[in-house]
Parts: structure tokens; sequence; C-alpha cells
């Protein structure tokens, strides 16, 4: 749910600025900027978490199926994204106990 909400964010800004870049004239500039920032925010998403989050990991381990199944598929390196997918699937398993 988390991140429907971010790519809808970003894909409002993306449109946003695309005007803007149209209005100003700049459109050029703006596009590279645009790509410039989801291939940022895609980089971020996609490399791997710290150590420290291994160790939430191994805590969150072997309490609800649902959450072992993505932790099973994500090993042996987590991307950032995969631990946001984990730690959603967890809280919702705490929140209905």
């Amino acid at each position: 749910m988390s991140l429907t909400l971010l790519l809808s964010i970003g894909i409002a800004l993306t449109i946003i600025f695309h005007f803007l870049g149209v209005y100003a004239g700049a459109k050029k500039i703006v596009w590279i900027a645009i790509v410039l920032i989801w291939a940022a925010v895609i980089s971020v998403a996609t490399s791997e978490v710290k150590p420290k989050a291994y160790d939430e990991i191994k805590q969150m381990k072997g309490k609800y199926p649902q959450t072992d199944k993505i932790i099973n598929e994500s090993m042996p390196k987590v991307s950032v994204y995969e631990m946001i997918l984990i730690k959603n699937s967890f809280l919702k398993n705490e929140s209905q106990k």
C-alpha cells in the first residue's frame, strides 16, 4: 500500500516537472533531471540494506509464514525494497494478533 502511494507521488511529481519544463521552455533539461531522479531512486531501492537490517530480519524470521516466505525469497542479499516488503508483511501480521 505504501509503495503504491510512493509511486503515485513520484508519477505526479514527474508530470508536474514536465509541465513546468514545458511552461519554462526547458523541456530537455527537465526530462534529463527527471530521468536522473528516477535512476537515483531505483538505485537506492535496489541497493543492499545495512548489516543492522539483517539482525532485524533474524528477529522477524519464524513468527509468520507469509513473512518467512518473503525473507526466503529475498536472501542472501536483501535490497531496500525487499526490506520494506518484509517489514510491511511483519507489521501487518503483528496488527492482526
